[in-house]
């Protein structure tokens, strides 16, 4: 049986590779698909596909194409969630912040340098006409956990992350949202080792092949929205909100979007040059 490595983040985003492995459904197609979690988000699994510890992410579009361009040695595969990412920004329930203009030249909690709340902390800078360089802080505080402790001990401002994943530190007086900032593309494509494209593209097929019929059913399988309550202690309704705004896709990402992507990070000097569409995508 094949082993091939997948990671991810623990969000409900990926319920649906969490209910393929429960089926068995790779194991059937003699696949031992080994799920991770990366609570640490993009930039800890970009560090994972270099290394080798995970052959396949479903990962942040603006944190892997920003880390091939690097030298990450991966090619995107799919598009997996079409639908932008909506980041909440948060603050501490007791800070005295109270709007998105407050928070301009104050400290944003990021969770690695690279990572996607670290490049939606430029792209809202500059949504609100900021100083890229005078109007922009960082802390490092690696996770959601590190997150409440670093805003709760006023060790960074603010901090951004999915905006449902939150939710519940919002209802619970942990945080207090001043603001959404959506992402200008769609937000998590599927991304590959090019080593294992190489070796095992039969596999990887078989794979996208599962997920995406899932996926494309995900919706309509019976009492979705409380499963999604369940697993992840969300509100019900909520969960029906996001479930009503979020659409995954079962297609490569495509050039126009590829370029919107790169247009900005080099707008914002996040990336050093744009590079061929060929060289960021693979298609199957």
């Amino acid at each position: 049986m094949k082993k091939v490595n997948i990671g991810g983040v623990p969000e409900h985003f990926n319920l649906a590779w969490y209910l393929t492995l429960k089926n068995g459904e790779y194991k059937a197609e003699d696949i031992n698909l080994r799920w991770h979690d990366y609570h640490g988000g993009t930039g800890a699994m970009c560090k994972a596909l270099r290394s080798g510890e995970i052959d396949i992410a479903v990962i942040l579009t603006e944190g892997i194409i920003k880390d091939i361009i690097a030298g990450n040695p991966s090619k995107i595969v799919q598009t997996f969630v079409e639908t932008p990412l909506i980041w909440g920004i948060h603050v501490a329930d007791h800070s005295k912040f109270k709007s998105i203009e407050d928070i301009k030249g104050t400290r944003a909690a990021i969770s690695r340098y690279g990572s996607g709340s670290h490049l939606m902390a430029y792209i809202n800078a500059k949504n609100h006409n900021w100083n890229l360089d005078t109007d922009l802080n960082f802390e490092v505080i690696k996770n959601l956990n590190g997150a409440i402790e670093g805003l709760s001990n006023d060790e960074a401002d603010y901090f951004m992350w999915e905006k449902f994943t939150t939710k519940p530190l919002v209802d619970d007086g942990v945080f207090r949202r001043i603001g959404n900032c959506p992402s200008p593309w769609p937000c998590f494509v599927i991304a590959v080792r090019n080593e294992f494209i190489e070796n095992s593209e039969d596999d990887l097929k078989t794979i996208l092949d599962i997920i995406n019929q899932t996926t494309s059913e995900f919706k309509s399988i019976p009492s979705i929205d409380r499963t999604i309550a369940n697993r992840y202690e969300q509100e019900l309704g909520d969960v029906q909100e996001w479930l009503s705004l979020t659409e995954w896709s079962q297609d490569i990402i495509d050039e126009k979007t590829i370029k919107n992507v790169q247009d900005q990070l080099l707008s914002l000097d996040i990336i050093p040059k744009k590079v061929d569409y060929s060289e960021l995508t693979h298609k199957l």
